[in-house]
């Protein structure tokens, strides 16, 4: 049983690692900039040139454990944030108050509005997808407290993302378990979503990370696909049918032959119309910036941008201004297994890390360019920087920095990771399901 004991929470996941990578979302219009470190949810307002105080929850915390996902709504009035304190909040995002709360039975995994901001869905750790209506005329001083209804599931695998299509007739959602579901968003989900579109299916490790993009002209759209098997796909998402597939580990220099460990797709992201899409990879200091021909149905590396030796992006956002939003970093560092070797934990042990994170932003306005603006060059500049970073760095934290952004990675990708286990061991951890125990 102490065995046991030690596989952690949630159904085998390694979460004895305490590291929780930084996530980044961005105001549609780039008015404001959200960043999630550990409990903490950080907003810097660009139209007022200030950190935000957050309205509406008790003692100043938005969370009370690690937050998992955060993401702005299409039109940006709404913001939602979700973790493992199994909350689900809602912000209004022009007073930054907290204006609904909704308890999940599981730790939260992903968030998604859609893209009227009429519904939040959310998924658990169990593979459950929720639904709750958002009410934003009832004005009230403390958030609203909402149930939330279960609409369709993944079959106990843990949902990596929830994204909806720009027309908002389609959700996505994707799981470590290597699949994607494309449903069809019904006018009145709480009833449940029981159409399957399509099934995605393809890769072959997990599935980090979905985007949608869309033509110019409204022509056509495709679904984008990020995963552990160091791919980026390009889906006709209405049929289900694979169009292109790019190895962005061979593109970036991390795949040297086929016995190689494939560096997997942390994060992805797209400008509406595909013109930009965006991947981080494990391991690795920089980014890879593809485009798509919607004539061709392809994907094509047009630039690898190299930064920092410690700088490896853990989440990263396009603006509709044309920057890129890319932060790298980590929280609850424990010295003890957040590094392995000795001589790093010690390092780290001396710098007493708890929070730590560094934020890049990139200006495509000339995607050959792609140039990373300097701290005074970003919006909002060192005040922003200093804001959602905690603090400016300077050159004695990069040592630092770079343990902390590959526990970062290594920690995603051991949540993710499907585990195996030999026989007798799936058998033990069965009979000590939750579910399977005697009810006294």
């Amino acid at each position: 049983m102490e065995e046991e004991k030690k596989e952690g929470r949630g159904g085998g996941e390694n979460e004895a690692d305490g590291v929780v990578p930084a996530l980044i979302s961005v105001h549609p219009q780039e008015y404001s900039v959200a960043v999630a470190i550990g409990s903490e949810l950080r907003v810097y307002s660009l139209r007022d040139n200030c950190m935000v105080v957050l309205q509406g929850v008790a003692g100043g915390l938005s969370h009370s454990d690690s937050i998992r996902a955060i993401c702005f709504g299409a039109n940006g009035t709404l913001f939602a944030s979700g973790g493992d304190d199994k909350l689900v909040k809602v912000w209004s995002t022009d007073s930054w108050h907290c204006i609904q709360t909704t308890c999940a039975e599981k730790r939260v995994s992903s968030v998604a509005l859609s893209s009227n901001g009429s519904f939040l869905t959310f998924a658990d750790k169990f593979g459950v997808i929720w639904v709750v209506e958002v009410d934003v005329a009832e004005k009230t001083s403390s958030p609203i407290t909402k149930v939330a209804t279960p609409i369709f599931g993944h079959y106990c695998s843990i949902i990596t993302s929830l994204e909806f299509s720009p027309d908002g007739q389609f959700i996505a959602s994707a799981d470590r378990d290597f699949k994607i579901r494309v449903s069809v968003f019904p006018g009145r989900p709480l009833k449940g979503v029981h159409e399957i579109q399509n099934f995605c299916l393809g890769h072959t490790d997990y599935i980090s990370s979905l985007a949608f993009i869309c033509a110019s002209d409204g022509s056509c759209g495709f679904l984008l696909s990020g995963s552990g098997d160091s791919t980026v796909r390009l889906w006709d998402y209405e049929n289900g049918l694979l169009l292109h597939t790019c190895e962005v580990g061979v593109k970036a220099g991390l795949v040297e032959n086929e016995q190689s460990d494939l560096p997997a797709v942390i994060d992805l992201c797209a400008s509406p119309n595909g013109s930009v899409i965006v991947a981080a990879i494990q391991r690795f200091c920089g980014i890879l910036l593809l485009s798509c021909s919607f004539h061709d149905c392809s994907l094509v590396v047009s630039k690898v941008v190299e930064m920092q030796k410690s700088f490896i992006p853990t989440s990263l956002r396009i603006s509709s201004v044309g920057h890129l939003w890319i932060i790298a970093g980590a929280s609850e560092m424990c010295p003890s297994n957040a590094v392995s070797e000795p001589e790093d934990a010690k390092q780290m042990s001396n710098t007493g890390v708890c929070a730590f994170a560094c934020i890049k932003v990139i200006s495509l306005s000339d995607q050959q360019q792609a140039t990373i603006l300097g701290e005074a060059e970003v919006p909002g500049g060192t005040e922003l920087l200093k804001g959602l970073q905690g603090k400016i760095l300077d050159d004695a934290d990069v040592a630092t920095f770079a343990l902390v952004a590959e526990a970062a990675n290594r920690a995603l990708h051991n949540l993710l990771i499907k585990r195996q286990y030999p026989a007798e061991k799936r058998e033990l951890r069965k009979r000590n399901r939750n579910d399977k125990k005697q009810q006294h």
